[in-house]
């Protein structure tokens, strides 16, 4: 049963979903324990080993927390790990990443006017790129690099800039930030999987056999620690991108995700020095804003695609289908007469200055790529069109889904 589309929507959404939730729980446990780590104040009267205190008023109580910089004396009788965040965040996102973009990859990961891949290549890419990031990035990290922060992670940035620029060759340009997001993120979650928590276990290890445990593996954690806050606000904005054809619709949207990083680093630049003296640097908020001004102006530079380029490229075989199913001319003219005012390459809707997610329904072939996304919000939903545009009525939308089920029930 064609259907199952539906079921399958209701997976995506479940799966989103929590990759939501537990991103919330991981990014809130870093923001806290960063500004925690940040805002300990010296005691003389601390126990020994410790590093610092601080003070808290929260939910109706008052918390207390010491740090210690290495080990306290002896193994606690109860401890937490933080840890469950990360991992589940990234297996939602990657089990969120096969349903859309390897399952529905001939709709959205491939771009065929960029070059020409079959969908099992375009996958193998899509998996096999995850994982160039973190061994570069933590071959580097373990190098002489390590004794330069800052050249390392400018180093890091240049490699998020020739990803960024790589994806946007293969992908389209929701697949490509998408992509980046997830690159950016699996460097993340391996620091958490391979390095943080590797050598707070060694830390562990040592208080149960009673050796005193040596300060470099909580340096190191603390480093990791420190390259996932600052990469956690882009990250953030790539997994949002896919909302704003302006974002990832556009000719330069690889230098637009570029710089996104670089708003990242000014953000939490000012919040990480107003956790440690009080009082965070303003200037980051006027860099800030200066970049966000050069990524709007970029995002206002018009597709070269031109309406005869994209009528020319060949329909894939399943697009075909929908194209030669009894019933396409009667479901083009539907679409044609409640959709395309909205999805055209110059949209004549009110002040629109561009199709919703870069969405063209003006053509026959752009009617039949998008088969499937028309049947789910214009068909059996009535989430397209909004009414405030247009109330399109229910014989409108059977004419689509007897359309597309044509197709899908042979």
């Amino acid at each position: 049963m064609y259907d199952l589309a539906v079921m399958w929507e209701w997976i995506a959404f479940s799966v989103r979903w929590l990759h939501v939730i537990t991103a919330m729980a991981w990014i809130g446990a870093s923001f806290y324990f960063i500004a925690l780590d940040l805002m300990l104040k010296p005691n003389p009267a601390l126990p020994d080993g410790a590093y610092g205190e601080e003070w808290e008023v929260h939910g109706g109580g008052f918390y207390h927390t010491i740090k210690y910089l290495v080990a306290p004396a002896r193994m606690p009788e109860h401890l937490t790990w933080h840890k469950w965040q990360s991992y589940t965040t990234w297996l939602s996102g990657a089990a969120l990443l096969m349903i859309i973009y390897w399952v529905g990859g001939e709709l959205f990961l491939l771009d065929p006017t960029k070059v020409d891949l079959a969908l099992w290549q375009g996958i193998l890419i899509s998996g096999g790129s995850l994982t160039i990031g973190w061994l570069l990035y933590d071959q580097m990290c373990k190098s002489k690099l390590s004794d330069h922060p800052t050249v390392l992670m400018l180093l890091l940035f240049v490699i998020l800039v020739i990803m960024s620029w790589g994806y946007n060759q293969i992908f389209t340009g929701r697949a490509a930030l998408l992509h980046l997001g997830a690159f950016t993120a699996t460097i993340m979650t391996a620091n958490v999987f391979f390095q943080i928590m590797p050598n707070q276990r060694i830390v562990v290890e040592d208080l149960k056999a009673g050796r005193t445990p040596d300060a470099k593996y909580g340096k190191i954690a603390k480093v990791r620690s420190t390259h996932n806050n600052y990469l956690t606000l882009p990250v953030v904005f790539l997994m949002l991108s896919n909302h704003y054809p302006l974002a990832f619709g556009t000719e330069y949207s690889w230098i637009i995700a570029s710089l996104i990083f670089l708003t990242g680093v000014t953000i939490r630049h000012y919040f990480n020095t107003m956790h440690a003296t009080g009082k965070g640097p303003h200037w980051t908020w006027a860099v800030t804003v200066l970049l966000m001004v050069v990524i709007a102006w970029l995002s206002s530079v018009r597709p070269t695609e031109t309406w005869e380029d994209a009528e020319a490229r060949d329909l894939t075989p399943y697009e075909q289908k929908f194209a030669s199913a009894a019933g396409f001319e009667e479901a083009y003219d539907t679409v044609l007469g409640n959709c395309s005012m909205c999805h055209a390459r110059e949209p004549v809707y009110g002040t629109m200055k561009w199709a919703p997610k870069k969405i063209y329904l003006e053509t026959p072939g752009d009617v039949a790529r998008q088969a499937d996304q028309i049947y789910l919000q214009a068909g059996i939903s009535h989430a397209m069109p909004p009414p405030s545009a247009v109330q399109m009525d229910e014989e409108a939308r059977q004419t689509i889904i007897a359309w597309v089920r044509e197709v899908r029930d042979q």
